[in-house]
């Protein structure tokens, strides 16, 4: 969920089916929210607004999601704060919208 490949990990370690970097904050929300949960619900909205605009890659997880789970990785510290948090719940809106 980042778009940022994290240090010290090989991508063949991490043995990952997709990477979506695209799919990630842009860098100017990023650093805008700053991980600060003052700024959690507005992060959401904004972040939720870019991911409208992401159709292909939102289909493309849902796609996935219909043969088995999905993980979504992150690299932030804060378990609730965090982009993978933020796009869990903009994915479970829309899968909770389509049936």
């Amino acid at each position: 969920m980042d778009r940022l490949w994290p240090r010290g990990l090989t991508r063949e370690a991490a043995n990952l089916d997709l990477w979506l970097k695209d799919i990630a904050p842009s860098e100017e929300l990023r650093k805008w929210f700053g991980h600060d949960p003052a700024k959690w619900e507005e992060f959401k909205d904004r972040f939720f607004t870019e991911l409208n605009g992401k159709a292909e890659l939102i289909e493309a997880i849902l796609e996935k999601s219909k043969a088995g789970d999905v993980i979504l990785l992150y690299a932030a510290k804060d378990e609730v704060h965090n982009n993978a948090a933020a796009f869990k719940e903009y994915l479970d809106r829309k899968i909770e919208t389509s049936r």
